[in-house]
């Protein structure tokens, strides 16, 4: 079963370590975290920001990935988001569909969120399907916009409304109840 759960602690292992794998560090705008020290004090920043929310995605109650909304706003009602599975045997199993939706219940129900955006790096097929599954559309192409390793990137645009995810939820979380991904 995947899970979302609130930040613990000893979740800056974790984050630190899939950070610096090769698989997640080639879609992140960012280099990875040289030292752990700064990635401590990223993630201490991040657990105080009262715009930024975030969860571990868990697989069997095992973290297996992250998921976080940041740039929340609640006067217009909306956010970025940003996911990974970090364990690589949790990929291509559904993690990230799960997480999504379980991510997308709490953006437009814990915090009343009207819409939710996110920027996916040109050519990552994975991400750019899996958010079209939950019913994210295209909203924008932003040409040469994230520069890292000496090379400018392409990235797409994706967002969903809430009346987006409300007419497409029921039949998204009945396929991951059927295929055991969440509990119903």
């Amino acid at each position: 079963m995947i899970e979302l759960r609130d930040f613990r602690d000893e979740d800056v292992h974790d984050l630190f370590r899939w950070r610096r794998e090769p698989e997640v560090d080639r879609w992140m705008y960012e280099l990875p975290p040289g030292q752990f020290d700064e990635h401590q004090k990223w993630f201490d920043e991040h657990r105080a920001d009262p715009k930024r929310r975030g969860w571990m995605i868990t697989l069997n109650g095992a973290p297996c990935g992250f998921l976080h909304l940041y740039g929340i706003s609640r006067t217009q009602r909306r956010a970025q988001w940003g996911w990974f599975i970090g364990e690589a045997e949790a990929r291509g199993r559904g993690a990230g569909r799960a997480a999504q939706a379980l991510g997308l219940d709490r953006a437009f129900s814990e915090f009343d969120l009207h819409k939710v955006w996110s920027e996916v790096p040109a050519g990552h097929e994975t991400a750019l399907k899996a958010q079209a599954t939950a019913g994210f559309r295209r909203e924008g192409y932003l040409r040469r916009h994230a520069f890292k390793n000496g090379e400018f990137r392409d990235v797409v645009l994706l967002a969903i409304l809430s009346e987006e995810w409300a007419a497409k939820r029921d039949s998204v979380r009945r396929d991951l109840v059927a295929s055991r991904l969440i509990a119903a």
